[in-house]
């Protein structure tokens, strides 16, 4: 790699999509750290707004930086590889922390396990298409169930405070949670069938 390549490669990483990209990875200890000192060291109650508002600003993030990079034509291969990893390690930490939370629990946490198996599935299925140069594009179905899952997880980080303002906050986020988990086996099973074609045609080749 010449140094030219090089200097572009640090420029396209240091765009405005990227670093806010980074700032959603970023956001992930702070909303972690919030929910366990309230719930598990029992700090008080506006430890999840701050939770809230941190997660909902990593949110914005996320819709910030493919509307830039789309307007601004910063199209990055880096870009591409890190955005949605940062999404998934944001979902699956607020959900491993409100299971510890309690505010996940019973038969609600097979919704949590459905989410989370999804996630490593089409990762995996992403990773092995990716080496046969095949893409898979997201469905609206796809985003749309991205976006119930994160309104579920921010009632759901509300929990307890946001129950003192409006008592179903809780059970609010738990219905979406199942909501979300029930469109995620669907859009799940989309990805394992185009996997599963691409696999038999390699084969067959």
């Amino acid at each position: 790699m010449n140094i030219a390549t090089t200097k572009a490669a640090a420029r396209n990483s240091l765009s405005l999509p990227n670093v806010l990209t980074y700032a959603r990875i970023a956001a992930i200890p702070v909303v972690v750290g919030c929910i366990y000192a309230q719930a598990i060291m029992d700090g008080p109650l506006w430890l999840r707004w701050v939770a809230l508002a941190v997660f909902i600003a990593a949110g914005v993030t996320d819709f910030l930086d493919g509307y830039y990079a789309r307007i601004w034509d910063q199209h990055s291969a880096f870009g591409r590889m890190l955005d949605p990893i940062a999404d998934k390690l944001l979902v699956a930490s607020c959900l491993l922390m409100l299971a510890a939370d309690g505010i996940i629990h019973g038969w609600t946490l097979w919704a949590a396990i459905v989410i989370l198996c999804r996630e490593i599935l089409v990762s995996g299925l992403r990773e092995y298409l990716a080496a046969l140069r095949v893409s898979v594009p997201v469905t609206k179905l796809a985003k749309w169930k991205t976006t119930v899952q994160l309104v579920a997880i921010g009632f759901l980080l509300a929990g307890e405070a946001g129950d003192q303002i409006v008592p179903v906050v809780t059970q609010t986020g738990l219905l979406l949670l199942w909501i979300s988990a029930i469109v995620t086996i669907y859009t799940g099973w989309d990805y394992l069938r185009a996997g599963i074609h691409h696999l038999i045609e390699e084969d067959e080749g």
